[in-house]
């Protein structure tokens, strides 16, 4: 008697079998090289971090850390992680206890933390994508997985228009976690839940002059 099993193998095998010899080359015409004024791509950006319910702040680089205080203190953060290679001068004005990241912290215990502050590699602003790369400043995908509440800063010079365009800005042998708004999902009923495989609330301060 033939399986199901069987029928799938066996019409797989068939393909196989007609499919030419040798390998085929994937055409990789992206359209690359695209850019917009600065306005206009943070304008995109935001437009699109607000869709996805993220919370944006745009400051200039010598107000980064009243900004970050002032984000973590609406959010109630009074204890977070933060990556080894963080600018620690991004804390000089948040007075909550502070817990440098390390791959010894086992990664349930991040879930003690109010949230978690990193830097960012790259971003796209027709997708509303931020990029992380792990580097010293953006840390080990769990410190960015596991807190509920995520403060990620985003300088302007690093946003760029489409994704072929911030994805030729990334080392390929990096780990890259791409991040498009707070972790969300939908139920059987199709009604939007968040915080299931991420932080719940997504808070993004773009440096307009860095």
């Amino acid at each position: 008697m033939t399986t199901a099993r069987d029928t799938v193998l066996g019409r797989v095998r068939d393909a196989l079998a007609l499919a030419p010899a040798g390998e085929t080359p994937v055409p990789r015409g992206y359209r690359t090289g695209r850019t917009l004024p600065d306005g206009e791509r943070l304008a995109l950006f935001t437009d699109r971090l607000v869709d996805y319910k993220a919370r944006v702040y745009a400051c200039t680089a010598d107000r980064t850390a009243e900004v970050i205080a002032e984000v973590l203190r609406e959010r109630g953060a009074a204890r977070i992680g933060v990556p080894p290679g963080l600018d620690t001068g991004w804390l000089a004005a948040y007075d909550g206890e502070v817990q440098q990241d390390s791959a010894d912290i086992p990664a349930p215990r991040l879930d003690a933390l109010d949230g978690v502050l990193t830097a960012s590699a790259v971003s796209c602003a027709e997708t509303g994508t931020i990029f992380l790369d792990g580097s010293p400043d953006q840390g080990r995908r769990a410190l960015s997985l596991v807190p509920d509440l995520h403060v990620c800063v985003v300088d302007l010079s690093t946003l760029e228009v489409g994704v072929p365009e911030a994805v030729a800005r990334l080392v390929p042998e990096r780990p890259t976690t791409l991040i498009s708004g707070p972790s969300a999902t939908s139920d059987i009923e199709l009604e939007r839940v968040e915080g299931v495989h991420g932080p719940r609330t997504l808070a993004v301060v773009i440096r307009t002059d860095a």
